[in-house]
């Protein structure tokens, strides 16, 4: 395969599901939090070799000193790293990075459009699905991971593939999150993969596409980029113009209008990394399924996540317990409530105590 994959690595999320680890100065993708590198330096690491270009980056302005440190630490020159003044989600992303693409003369290239906080077991895997879904790119559709459910999950989005085609699928139509018995229905049919939030498409097809059903989101994307300040790789978007774009997912903007959406399965050993019972999933255990880092000790305990970076915890006597700790805050949450981790984050949003934050 020819050097035609540009991945666009979007680094822009809080980070809030994992508080008090991860904060507004240092969200999830931005730490080592599944192996010693951070979350974005393994997703970078993954997209090298033969079949990529060097990778854009988008991600939040306050972060560019340390995503220009951890790309150096992996020896990685990007495309550009393109500063978001605030956030717009993930259409207008898709937009920026496809016009980046067009200026640097590579309009016909496949972007790979990616977050930077999942975590992928299997690179092989991972790599067999780029290929297969290069093809379909190629010819100008606009292709998605599906994930091969592994359980009736209520917390992600499904795709319901079609007829089959090349290497993957149709795509009859995008699900949102399911009640439980919906998911084991969907689980059972064998025809619903989970949606990972990742596409390949063509700089010119996006371009295109997103004319046709988002205009306002593309015009506003395309402002921003053009009315740009430049140093080097960095493309600080233009803050007015970026403003006035509309925000929208990607899955919203384009996808669930277009009509040249794929899906290639790809059973890769995914994770979103949505929470502190992920984390404990992925982790290495003992023998009574415990996790522990830091300096943290567990006694009598049964499958407790334990994580310090400040104190000495210890945990006795706890079942199926998450405790997370920092220099200023510990966390303390049966592991089926982490979700409500959020919640503590709004609290103290509400309550002025941004320092936590």
């Amino acid at each position: 395969m020819s050097h035609t994959i540009i991945p666009v690595i979007m680094s822009g999320g809080s980070g809030t599901r994992l508080w008090p680890i991860s904060r507004k100065q240092s969200p999830k993708q931005l730490l080592p939090l599944v192996t010693g590198r951070t979350m974005l330096q393994e997703t970078a690491k993954r997209c090298v070799g033969d079949t990529f270009l060097p990778p854009i980056l988008v991600a939040n302005m306050a972060h560019l000193d340390m995503l220009a440190a951890q790309m150096a630490e992996l020896d990685v020159d990007p495309m550009a790293i393109v500063l978001e003044p605030m956030g717009r989600n993930t259409a207008p992303v898709a937009a920026v990075a496809a016009e980046i693409a067009r200026e640097a003369g590579h309009e016909d290239a496949k972007l790979l459009l990616l977050p930077a906080d999942h975590h992928i077991l299997d690179l092989a895997a991972f790599q067999d699905a780029i290929v297969r879904a290069s093809s379909l790119a190629e010819d100008g559709n606009i292709v998605t991971f599906g994930i091969q459910p592994t359980a009736p999950e209520t917390g992600y989005g499904y795709i319901r593939r079609g007829a089959e085609m090349g290497a993957g699928f149709h795509v009859d139509a995008f699900v949102e999150k399911p009640d439980l018995d919906t998911a084991q229905s969907y689980l059972d049919a064998g025809t619903y993969y989970w949606n990972a939030g990742i596409f390949m498409f063509r700089a010119d097809t996006i371009l295109s596409e997103m004319d046709a059903h988002c205009p306002e989101i593309l015009k506003g994307s395309l402002a921003a980029v053009k009315a740009a300040v430049r140093a080097g790789n960095t493309v600080s978007l233009d803050a007015a113009a970026f403003e006035a774009c509309p925000s929208d997912s990607f899955d919203y903007a384009v996808m669930e209008h277009t009509q040249k959406a794929a899906v290639v399965p790809a059973d890769i050993g995914w994770s979103d990394v949505g929470s502190w019972a992920a984390l404990w999933e992925l982790a290495e255990k003992d023998d009574n399924g415990n996790a522990t880092l830091g300096l943290t000790t567990t006694i009598d305990c049964t499958r407790v996540y334990a994580r310090s970076e400040g104190p000495k915890v210890a945990v006795i006597g706890a079942e199926d317990l998450v405790v997370v700790a920092t220099g200023d805050s510990v966390l303390v949450s049966h592991r089926d409530a982490v979700q409500k981790v959020k919640a503590v984050v709004t609290h103290l949003k509400d309550s002025g105590r941004t320092e936590f934050l």
